[in-house]
């Protein structure tokens, strides 16, 4: 398998999750299009698109570092132009860019309920709206987005509506866009951790250092989008993945080297349905 000249778009790439996507595909020597909004550092989110940008090419990616906000058209058209123009096309594009904010729905602030809904299910749509064109004259076009399963149970709405609300409108994206491409043999498909992932997210938001330390890395959804992208695009389409279960249909059975800390216990993501436990062999718990 090898990603070796084709072009990745990938938005929110200046680090965490898309990053470490854009790394492994750099590692084949392909283009990588970092499209996200940091251009300027912050102390609280490490990376901006242009340390990306040279990470990727140590790895022995080419780069192409672009300012873009998923829920501006303009800036998106562009962003897709400038990427086609330099590499000659587009290949897979990766929707990762995500807003989160767990407030309930008497708590939460309109403009934040806004700008999830923006950026997560809008965002997606619009950027696969427009990559589209791109994809059709690709020879194996893949769209992932980083969405769960549509697992319609209260106990994922309640007490985070809003953004439940915007994840499952991404995941509504992929079961709309899958049908509507296949005949294109445009393969959409959703991607989601069974475990927290050690992300600024988790850091900032969501528990901090302790359940950093019971994430895994980054590393098992760039493994997972990996053979993904290497899938007939044709025949592999409309599917909502777990990260470890895909990865274990895939021959991987060493999931112990995703852990952060082999002696914690792992934490369980949002949105992960009852009916979709672990592989065979994997647990969750610290290891023994």
């Amino acid at each position: 398998m090898s990603l070796k000249g084709k072009t990745l778009f990938v938005t929110g790439a200046s680090r965490g999750i898309g990053l470490a996507i854009a790394l492994k595909a750099a590692k084949d020597g392909a283009n990588i299009a970092i499209a996200a909004k940091t251009d300027q550092p912050n102390p609280k989110l490490k990376g901006t698109i242009y340390t990306a940008a040279d990470e990727i090419g140590r790895a022995g990616g080419k780069a192409l570092a672009i300012v873009c906000d998923v829920r501006d058209e303009e800036s998106v058209k562009s962003a897709l132009a400038q990427t086609a123009q330099k590499f000659g096309g587009i290949d897979i594009v990766v929707n990762n860019a995500s807003a989160i904010n767990l407030a309930p729905v008497q708590q939460i602030e309109m403009k934040r309920f806004d700008l999830m809904h923006q950026v997560n299910a809008r965002g997606t749509f619009m950027v696969s709206k427009f990559a589209i064109p791109y994809l059709e004259k690709a020879a194996n076009p893949h769209i992932m987005m980083m969405s769960p399963p549509l697992d319609m149970k209260e106990k994922w709405f309640a007490g985070h509506t809003g953004y439940t609300m915007a994840k499952f409108g991404m995941s509504m994206v992929v079961l709309g866009l899958a049908g509507e491409l296949r005949p294109k043999g445009i393969a959409v498909n959703a991607l989601w951790p069974r475990t927290t992932i050690a992300t600024a997210a988790i850091e900032n938001l969501l528990g901090g250092d302790k359940v950093m330390k019971m994430s895994r890395k980054p590393e098992i959804i760039a493994d997972a989008a990996y053979r993904i992208f290497h899938k007939p695009a044709r025949e592999f389409t409309g599917n909502f993945l777990i990260d470890d279960t895909f990865l274990a249909s895939e021959g991987v059975t060493d999931f112990e080297q995703y852990r952060i800390t082999p002696d914690s216990p792992l934490a369980p993501d949002f949105f992960v349905p009852d009916d979709r436990p672990p592989p065979n062999g994997v647990t969750l718990g610290p290891r023994k």
